[in-house]
């Protein structure tokens, strides 16, 4: 469209498809109660703008279609991969006894608002609402119950939360694990992956790709704040991401996450096969010495703080013995949930545990793979020692409870329980 194509070692420029479309699917037993318009009036007052707007002015508009079928004639939904997403056995059990299905189509010029898929979502969910239904994003292959789905579109304020739209599978394979988005393409912009990331970065590595993911979608959608949608955006090469970008993936930006930025290299991967997809490869910066791996780990320790280590001397009777005391009183219960699989579903269980040496004993922090017995935790570094040249991050170690001077879940945006000891040592009421 008259666009000149610039390249340069400093940007990546990534094609913009001329349209998106937005698929939502409604399974009900029997025909529709109410019409769309109806449904969606329904929501006034409860759905906020633009969001309300749009769904009412795209559902007139040539650009949203609704039509019910008999559910014989719809491609049938794999229940696999219904399942591997989230789907419950009740809505499992409700897509088969459905006799037909209300299917929502939009479609949009690539941008910001993303229209296409803020209009197809809230009318999905007010019929869905009208019959006590679901909704099922057929881009994401997921269940949503209406309020699920309602939640997930913009506030008062316009905010979303991009882990409402943006997946991140992971696979293992033997270098590791192997990570990709499933949502980017919504907005038009190439999924991103990463491979090779350690097997105990399962759920922080998730959270890093979710805030790159944050990151990237603004500076494309900016890309394409023009009256004319663009053949090409330019997306930098080398893309930096920090804790406050996670936090705002995550829906929360009051927790900032004030860490220094992690530099990533970005990479086109082209698909050899026409059918499959092209994606934006997430490497360390060119240059970077040893395993990729290795940097992914030493980044998710910049990024979540309070999983450095330290060399610390606790007096008997400090703020920092009380914090050890109330740690290791924990631990039990902490392995007891852990061991039940009551944790939070983001979270993961690290351990800090001392390491003799000569001028006193250097805490390390522990990323926990496995805790058979109470008396020893096995797990991976998540910090590199001084002390000890063999503990670098990654590195498997096994750790004897009695060393355990204390524990944290971490989550998408750091510490959400535990971590007495570094709360002692941030408030400057211990001696260095």
């Amino acid at each position: 469209m008259g666009d000149e194509l610039l390249i340069t070692d400093d940007f990546l420029p990534v094609p913009v498809p001329e349209t998106l479309t937005a698929t939502y699917l409604v399974p009900m037993r029997g025909l529709p109660r109410v019409s769309p318009r109806t449904a969606v009036t329904a929501l006034a007052g409860r759905l906020a703008e633009p969001a309300y707007g749009l769904a009412r002015q795209m559902l007139a508009s040539p650009l949203m279609s609704v039509d019910t079928r008999p559910i014989d004639e719809f491609p049938a939904l794999p229940p696999d991969l219904l399942t591997a997403f989230g789907a419950t056995r009740e809505q499992l059990g409700r897509l088969a006894e459905a006799t037909h299905v209300v299917v929502v189509r939009a479609e949009y010029r690539p941008g910001w608002p993303p229209a296409h898929e803020w209009a197809a979502r809230a009318v999905a969910a007010a019929v869905a609402e009208t019959v006590d239904g679901d909704v099922v994003d057929v881009f994401g292959l997921q269940f949503l119950d209406p309020a699920t789905a309602l939640r997930s579109l913009p506030d008062a304020q316009g905010r979303v939360r991009l882990v409402d739209w943006v997946l991140v599978p992971y696979s293992s394979d033997a270098d590791g694990l192997w990570f990709t988005t499933k949502g980017l393409r919504r907005f038009g912009l190439l999924e991103l992956q990463t491979q090779g990331v350690p097997d105990h970065l399962t759920r922080a590595w998730g959270a890093v790709l979710t805030g790159v993911a944050s990151r990237l979608l603004r500076t494309w959608t900016d890309g394409l704040a023009g009256e004319e949608v663009p053949a090409f955006v330019q997306l930098p090469v080398l893309t930096t991401v920090t804790g406050h970008d996670i936090a705002v993936a995550y829906g929360n930006p009051e927790q900032h996450g004030a860490t220094a930025p992690v530099l990533l290299r970005l990479e086109l991967d082209p698909a050899t096969d026409p059918e499959a997809d092209s994606f934006l490869s997430l490497h360390p910066p060119a240059g970077h010495p040893g395993a990729p791996g290795r940097y992914f780990a030493s980044a998710c320790a910049t990024l979540f703080s309070g999983i450095q280590p330290d060399v610390r001397y606790a007096r008997r009777g400090d703020a920092m013995s009380k914090a050890v005391a109330t740690a290791r009183a924990a631990l039990p219960d902490v392995r007891a949930r852990y061991r039940a699989g009551a944790l939070p579903a983001e979270a993961q269980l690290v351990v800090k545990y001392g390491l003799p040496g000569d001028d006193g004993p250097e805490f390390v922090w522990a990323a926990v793979t496995s805790w058979d017995t109470p008396e020893r935790i096995s797990g991976t570094s998540a910090s590199d020692a001084t002390i000890d040249p063999e503990v670098r991050i990654g590195t498997p170690v096994v750790v004897e409870a009695t060393d355990v001077v204390d524990w944290a879940l971490l989550g998408p945006t750091g510490v959400i329980e535990g971590g007495w000891t570094q709360a002692v040592l941030d408030s400057g009421d211990h001696p260095r």
